[in-house]
């Protein structure tokens, strides 16, 4: 038996989720299907984050165990193949201990969020952004955002149905910066909360529009309930970027 760690990118456009639901087609089904071909044998994929449905990734990471002798270059190339008809591609297989979980080994995780900002709506980029056509103010972004660093009760800014067990996380890293068109934010905190950066991107996005000031992000942050923060981003927006091992 070999554990292999894979790196993955996906449109999460088609999908309900990473995690395999009966209402719908995700993308651990996928990929538990592809394993399947390949292998022959049911092969349960565990994934390093459980992104939403719409939610795309550029370096998402799970793990399988193979029974067969099969090197790294050969799981890639037979994954991809079975996968050939969905927008998930594997980036890399690397065999791993099996010690390593893809999930529970995880020491941090970074996202992206994309939010178009021009009058004009996406062409191109449609279901991979959130368009906002009223012009925003990021620098006034980024210093709100600052307020979010650190250790925190997250209660204003997850999920009323989050099943986690405890509300306080540490973000450590938050920056909103435009990158031509786009307005874009980048976070990172070794794990977070159910539509945790979601919340925190339509709150943002508020202060961008002028309505809210980074005294409104400090009292949403201190008020611990999620009706004092601002909406929640669409999904098409975000991004899992990488995870640290």
């Amino acid at each position: 038996m070999t554990r292999f760690k894979l790196t993955l990118e996906y449109d999460g456009g088609p999908y309900v989720g990473w995690q395999r639901q009966k209402n719908g087609p995700s993308v651990q089904a996928a990929l538990e299907t592809a394993a399947q071909a390949f292998c022959g044998v049911e092969v349960v994929v565990h994934g390093a984050g459980r992104t939403d449905a719409g939610v795309h990734a550029l370096g998402q990471v799970a793990h399988i165990d193979i029974a067969q002798d099969r090197d790294a270059a050969t799981v890639l190339d037979a994954l991809n193949h079975f996968l050939i008809d969905e927008p998930i591609v594997v980036l890399s297989a690397e065999a791993v201990e099996e010690t390593f979980h893809a999930r529970f080994s995880a020491t941090g995780r970074h996202y992206r969020y994309r939010i178009l900002n021009r009058r004009p709506r996406p062409g191109t980029t449609r279901g991979h952004v959130w368009w906002v056509p009223v012009p925003l103010d990021v620098d006034a972004m980024n210093d709100a955002a600052q307020e979010l660093i650190g250790e925190h009760d997250f209660t204003s800014f997850r999920a009323t149905l989050c099943q986690a067990k405890s509300p306080v996380k540490t973000i450590d890293r938050l920056i909103v910066r435009q990158e031509d068109e786009e307005v874009v934010i980048e976070v990172s905190a070794r794990s977070f909360l159910h539509h945790q950066v979601r919340n925190i991107a339509g709150t943002l996005a508020l202060v961008g529009k002028g309505k809210w000031s980074r005294a409104d992000m400090a009292a949403a942050l201190a008020a611990r309930q999620r009706a004092s923060g601002g909406p929640t981003a669409p999904a098409e927006g975000l991004y899992l970027v990488r995870v640290d091992y």
